[in-house]
């Protein structure tokens, strides 16, 4: 599975759980929502930055965004 996938899957996954819209996420993230739809979605391959960015605003370590899941 290509690692953008991945990083997609979670964020989506712990957004879910959290039970936030994409826009919830992009404000608390302080980025666009398109931007996370994309991430979310694999076609946007974020920076180490912007995975920090996601992992505080989703309240996880960024190494949980990077996790493979089955």
């Amino acid at each position: 599975m290509d690692i953008k996938a991945v990083v997609g899957k979670n964020v989506r996954h712990f957004r879910e759980l959290k039970g936030i819209s994409q826009e919830e996420l992009a404000f608390d993230a302080d980025l666009h929502r398109t931007y996370v739809s994309g991430v979310e979605r694999g076609i946007r391959n974020p920076t180490v930055l912007i995975v920090a960015k996601l992992a505080a605003a989703l309240g996880v370590e960024p190494f949980k965004l990077l996790e493979f899941r089955c």
